[in-house]
């Protein structure tokens, strides 16, 4: 939901089309019957709550809250939750054709005359020129709308609805309104697409083509990263070509090769953003509990995407193998966090630093603050001012077997902060080098998973541990002398202001162990040693080895690199 849509002077055209339309629903209560099932109104898209004898009964249910009494008159301004994601759901009268596509399963009328019922109020009580609900004519929910309309109209002949479709097309064809590059903008294409072939308007659905064509072309790249900047979003626009396509076909239509080879391409995305134990890295407006199904695992196990993903693996299909993800890219746009040079670490079955995560689309503190960098494993310039939307480059990276690394800067905070990254596997380690230019500080955050808890945090060393007695152990030194840096904060629970916190699925949080180090002139190396408590860390000659129960790690620590 991004803006408010306008009045249109609708067509006529489409209204002359559809008078020819005949019938009406049959009255509830009438003795089930055979029904043809078609394919506009059976599909993934339909809600598996309200179920129909939920909404039979007057009540609906929607992400997950708690199911509302809307009765039999619906008040179409009811809004429970103060919710916009919970508003725009109800006012996209999917639930509507669940009744529909139940009445074509099981032939009971009783539900054709309420979706009938439901759809005519919605159109008394919300005039396009204004009157009723302030999301009724919001671009998402008419994108969500018109199919379920498409939908109702394979069985519903009135002309009520003909004409709530001519002003749903209209407003869907209006380019001022189009969500170009954005997954609104294929729901959009779908919906008026859906109108087009419903009534053979072939101006509206060539034009349909024609922008989703454009659209994807801008939304999914060549390599098949998402450039909404939320991996868990890849999955949805997947979803939604695949309806599109199948939809175009189903039209007599040819679906646009460009749009095929990007739907495949966005496979091997949404593989590579899945940790090993089958949940996507809720990395922007991602939640932890996305997990993908039917996705094949690809060749390499270190991938970098340049619209601004780095993600790497021990192995596929292994729980127990270790994952990173680094963040880079261009400014933050769409459904992206303020996570540039942000890390996530998943390591020997269990995820380690995380991001804290996706919430909700309210406008609040805490969601602000999920957006935040304060709310990501990020370097942080002591003193100076963030600045939002800043590009990150990835300006170096060595890919080998059993380690990688890579360097990346930006000026976010007006001067040059720069982060370089080494992961070890075999003997799991993340070492991240932290540096900024002379009379600048710089310091970092780290955000541990919401199931472990801290054993210590003193001389340089913050300890933690799961319910399993499992230990981690971050060890922080100042560069290049290589000294122990003390004086870490672990925060957890806070909320003045907020830190400490990670959401773990829509509208849940939970108090989690985030570290606030120190700032640091020069460089700050962190260390994150998976499966133990007692690293022994020591520093000659340029490089830094580790000594651990299961073996020893070594890696060269230059000025700003990390190899």
């Amino acid at each position: 939901m991004r803006r408010r849509t306008r009045a249109l002077v609708l067509p006529t055209a489409l209204l002359l089309t559809c008078g020819a339309m005949v019938g009406t629903a049959q009255t509830a209560g009438a003795h089930a019957t055979a029904v043809k099932r078609t394919a506009e109104c059976q599909g993934d898209w339909l809600p598996a709550t309200p179920t129909s004898s939920d909404i039979m009964a007057g009540e609906v249910e929607f992400l997950a809250l708690p199911p509302v009494k809307v009765g039999k008159d619906v008040d179409w301004r009811t809004d429970p939750y103060r919710n916009r994601s919970w508003s725009m759901v109800f006012h996209s009268l999917r639930w509507m054709g669940r009744l529909v596509a139940d009445y074509e399963t099981t032939g009971d009328k009783a539900y054709l005359a309420r979706a009938a019922e439901i759809a005519r109020d919605w159109v008394a009580d919300n005039p396009r020129r204004g009157g009723g609900s302030p999301y009724a004519w919001q671009e998402h929910p008419i994108a969500l709308r018109a199919p379920a309309l498409v939908c109702l109209s394979k069985h519903v002949g009135e002309s009520w609805l003909t004409r709530s479709l001519a002003e749903h097309a209209a407003m869907l064809s209006n380019p001022k309104l189009y969500e170009k590059g954005h997954n609104h903008g294929i729901d959009q294409d779908i919906a008026l697409l859906g109108i087009g072939c419903r009534y053979k308007r072939d101006e509206w659905s060539s034009l349909a083509i024609r922008r989703l064509t454009e659209t994807v072309d801008l939304d999914v790249d060549s390599q098949g990263a998402l450039r909404e900047q939320a991996p868990r979003y890849a999955t949805y626009v997947h979803d939604r070509l695949k309806v599109a396509m199948d939809d175009i076909e189903e039209c007599g239509r040819k679906v646009p090769s460009s749009i095929e080879k990007r739907w495949e391409s966005l496979k091997g995305f949404v593989a590579h953003s899945t940790q090993p134990n089958g949940f996507m890295v809720p990395i922007g407006d991602g939640g932890a509990d996305v997990r993908p199904v039917g996705y094949d695992s690809p060749k390499k196990t270190v991938k970098v995407f340049g619209n601004g993903y780095v993600y790497g693996r021990t192995a596929w299909d292994k729980p127990e193998s270790a994952f990173y993800s680094i963040r880079f890219g261009p400014g933050t746009r769409y459904h992206g966090h303020e996570d540039h040079l942000g890390v996530t670490y998943y390591a020997q079955g269990r995820d380690v630093l995380v991001d804290a995560g996706f919430h909700s689309y309210e406008d609040n503190g805490y969601r602000r603050w999920t957006m935040s960098p304060e709310a990501h494993n990020v370097p942080v310039v002591a003193g100076a001012r963030f600045r939002p939307r800043t590009a990150t480059a990835l300006t170096r990276s060595s890919i080998g077997g059993d380690r990688q690394s890579f360097r990346l800067t930006d000026k976010a905070y007006g001067v040059p902060r720069t982060r370089s990254v080494l992961v070890n596997h075999g003997e799991d380690v993340m070492a991240v080098l932290d540096t900024v230019p002379a009379g600048a500080k710089v310091g970092n955050l780290w955000h541990f998973a919401a199931g472990l808890s801290v054993v210590s945090a003193e001389g340089g060393r913050v300890v933690v541990k799961d319910k399993a007695g499992w230990k981690a152990t971050l060890v922080q030194l100042a560069m290049p002398a290589c000294t122990p840096v003390g004086g870490q904060k672990v925060v957890r629970g806070a909320s003045s202001p907020y830190q400490g916190w990670v959401s773990n699925a829509y509208l849940k949080k939970e108090a989690a162990p985030a570290v606030v180090s120190p700032a640091v002139a020069g460089g700050l190396l962190t260390v994150v040693v998976p499966g133990t408590d007692q690293p022994s860390v020591s520093c000659s000659g340029g490089r830094v080895k580790l000594e651990t129960a299961k073996g020893s790690v070594s890696f060269k620590a230059g000025r700003a690199d990390l190899s």
